[in-house]
């Protein structure tokens, strides 16, 4: 395997791109009111999931920037309307995707952050994503009961320890969830 310092993707001289060979890190926040927390519900023809509130961390980019940045572009949320974010989980992604780049290594780190009734009054409800080509996906923001998360198909699969949480401040057992890879997830 041939590793290249201009940032492409290795490459196998018998296969091409080499899958899993770059590293990118994603951002997300579980935004709490009491017991209820954001999600983003998007609405596919095939399929219906929901992510945490959150985004890819670019290049050289603060952690707690970039997810400042991405509350502020997903849900209308300043950050000082908030409490300070408490990472809680780490989820490893292996899973291979549809398109024509190979599929990065994707860590997901996940905050946990609260506000109040009047803050959330005034977030977003709506969630506009850049498509490739043009145009926008629309994500619809939901505030669900931790507690039923588990029951959702939410990406990454983060639902049955957030509906385990004793509560909306309850202790976190196991910062690392367990890895998403193509033998457990499926991309839709």
């Amino acid at each position: 395997m041939t590793t290249h310092t201009d940032g492409t993707a290795p490459t196998r001289p018998d296969a091409g791109p080499v899958p899993f060979s770059r590293v990118k890190i994603r951002v997300g926040a579980l935004v709490f009111c009491g017991a209820e927390v954001a999600l983003i519900r998007r609405d596919r023809p095939d399929s219906v999931h929901y992510t945490p509130p959150g985004g890819n961390v670019e290049a050289g980019e603060d952690l707690l920037v970039a997810l400042r940045r991405e509350l502020s572009e997903e849900l209308a949320l300043d950050p000082a309307e908030a409490s300070d974010p408490e990472l809680v989980w780490v989820v490893d992604q292996m899973v291979s995707r549809p398109g024509p780049t190979p599929p990065p290594r994707k860590l997901h780190l996940i905050y946990r952050l609260h506000v109040g009734e009047a803050v959330r009054a005034g977030l977003a409800t709506e969630e506009h994503d850049a498509l490739p080509g043009g145009g926008h996906e629309i994500g619809v923001v939901e505030w669900v009961d931790h507690r039923a998360a588990a029951g959702l198909p939410i990406f990454p699969p983060i639902g049955p320890a957030l509906a385990a949480l004793t509560g909306p401040r309850g202790p976190v057992a196991h910062a690392g969830l367990p890895s998403v890879t193509d033998a457990d997830y499926t991309w839709v």
